[in-house]
């Protein structure tokens, strides 16, 4: 009888140990589960961000492309890549020796500022005015830069920040119709502004096909 006594202790802490290692095991294989479940949802959570983010980069790369094509179809403006950035070529002319901007330019200049606070609100921007031949170098320049300054100070009435933008003149250098001056045939190309935005890019598949008129290096 005393024999039987001792046993059953011994069983029953035998039974209790197999029970204890039992327990820990599911309770290891249930946390490994969780854990697994846990970077299995981490895991797909990542991959819906990168999806997102790259469909959201998609969009913009297809608005700026749409609205580039759009400046350039409708305002006949030569758009292209440079090191320095993207530089346009605006159909914004004036009137011999005047540095007003006149009417007919504002809708482009409009159209212009929009694709800017869009896509570029932190990009820096030089504003180049030009001149034609008429009169001496340094008139020129004076005058080339009094133009770009008026297309810099309607772009700021136009919602740009005007500490992003920088006006630059550059007289009769680079004419776009050699010796064309006053009233003579092309002489109103000569006369204008081109914007070049620092440091900004073209979109991937944006093609620059150059426009009937263009601004010679």
């Amino acid at each position: 009888m005393r024999h039987w006594m001792v046993m059953i202790p011994v069983v029953m802490l035998a039974s209790s140990a197999c029970a204890t290692r039992n327990d820990v095991r599911r309770a290891v294989a249930d946390a490994r589960a969780q854990t697994t479940a846990e970077i299995e949802a981490e895991r797909q959570a990542r991959m819906a961000g990168v999806t997102e983010l790259r469909n959201e980069m998609q969009a913009e790369l297809a608005a700026v492309r749409r609205d580039l094509e759009s400046l350039r179809t409708d305002f006949s403006t030569r758009i292209t890549g440079m090191e320095e950035g993207i530089r346009f070529i605006v159909p914004v002319h004036f009137a011999f020796d005047d540095a007003g901007v006149r009417p007919e330019d504002e809708q482009v200049l409009a159209r212009f500022a929009e694709v800017v606070r869009r896509h570029y609100p932190t990009s820096a921007i030089t504003v180049e005015g030009f001149a034609d031949p008429a009169g001496s170098r340094a008139y020129n320049l004076r005058l080339s830069h009094r133009r770009a300054e008026a297309v810099r100070s309607h772009l700021t009435q136009l919602g740009i920040d005007g500490s992003m933008l920088r006006a630059v003149g550059y007289g009769k250098d680079r004419l776009v119709v050699p010796d064309a001056w006053g009233e003579q045939a092309g002489a109103e190309m000569n006369r204008r502004v081109v914007f070049v935005i620092e440091s900004a890019e073209l979109p991937p598949g944006f093609i620059a096909v150059a426009p009937e008129h263009r601004d010679t290096p």
